[in-house]
């Protein structure tokens, strides 16, 4: 894979250290409990950077607060480039996004919106017509309040004019277990989380969250062409750093880590779990988070919704 041009002036300056980077293990904090699309996404990286870095990597789970304690925990770390956090829309808020470095943007994927099989619907339409039959009584999961499960959600409450009941969980992990045993109805998931269940029939899916159809779903209509025009919601992941972390060494692991997203069999790992490989500049990063948390601001605003 060709490095980015804006990439080149940050990865030539490194040879101002002394220090190869990494000069130790490396640690990749996921913010949430094993079993979500931030830990799964992790998980497959992990192994190919520290074949890149003939370092260690290793994943460790700090979840807490809808991703908050694990982003603190980062945020805090040493500004040496050895901590790192597998964010996701839910970490970052207006409040603390100053506080990490952008390094690259690692899948931006529509949502699935998944039900337990025992709801009445099959599709997007009647979904909103059993919604509307019974205001208040259909239930929606999700990883966290504020987290982009329950915002995936309120928008479409908003947009389709409907009562749904929020149960959060603290993970993503949790929601989907308890989907499965039937004790909620409905989640936007991941489809890292979810599309396994999906194809083994254990769970319905009735469309993804994006402008139109998935690359790697494409079977499934969005919810735009489904009965709600204009609804679009896109979940990401993504890898930061402490804010002070030299921008050289940021330049850094950002082309390693747009290196690894291009790796044929990676992208067919993410792909398989229904996520769409990403990979662009700390620049384009940071462009990218601005723009996603001014929509989810607005709506949190509108909906009365506290982050936990």
């Amino acid at each position: 894979m060709k490095i980015p041009a804006a990439l080149l002036p940050l990865f030539f300056s490194l040879a101002a250290f002394a220090q190869p980077f990494p000069e130790k293990p490396v640690r990749m904090v996921v913010p949430f409990p094993p079993g979500g699309g931030a830990d799964a996404l992790a998980r497959l990286m992990a192994p190919k950077l520290a074949g890149t870095w003939k370092q260690q990597v290793f994943v460790e789970n700090k979840p807490g607060a809808s991703g908050h304690i694990g982003a603190d925990f980062v945020a805090q770390s040493p500004a040496d480039g050895h901590t790192l956090l597998m964010s996701s829309t839910a970490s970052l808020t207006e409040k603390n996004v100053s506080q990490f470095a952008p390094v690259t943007l690692v899948s931006a994927s529509p949502y699935v919106v998944t039900a337990n099989p025992q709801v009445q619907a099959s599709n997007v339409r009647e979904l909103i017509a059993l919604a509307r039959a019974n205001p208040g009584k259909l239930t929606f999961a999700s990883s966290g309040t504020g987290a982009a499960s329950h915002l995936c959600a309120e928008l479409f409450k908003s947009m389709a004019k409907v009562d749904l009941l929020h149960v959060p969980y603290k993970g993503t992990g949790q929601a989907v277990t308890d989907l499965l045993a039937g004790q909620v109805d409905l989640l936007f998931a991941p489809s890292q989380a979810v599309i396994q269940h999906v194809r083994a029939g254990k769970l319905k899916a009735f469309a993804t969250t994006g402008a139109g159809r998935s690359e790697t779903l494409p079977d499934l209509p969005s919810v735009a062409e489904s009965g709600l025009p204009g609804y679009e919601a896109v979940g990401w992941f993504g890898l930061l750093a402490p804010a002070a972390t030299p921008k050289a060494i940021v330049g850094k692991l950002s082309a390693d880590a747009n290196r690894v997203l291009a790796d044929p069999d990676l992208r067919a790992r993410m792909q398989a779990l229904g996520a769409d490989p990403g990979g662009n500049t700390p620049e384009e990063f940071a462009r990218f988070i601005r723009e996603d948390q001014a929509k989810w601001a607005k709506l949190m605003r509108e909906a009365g919704i506290k982050a936990e």
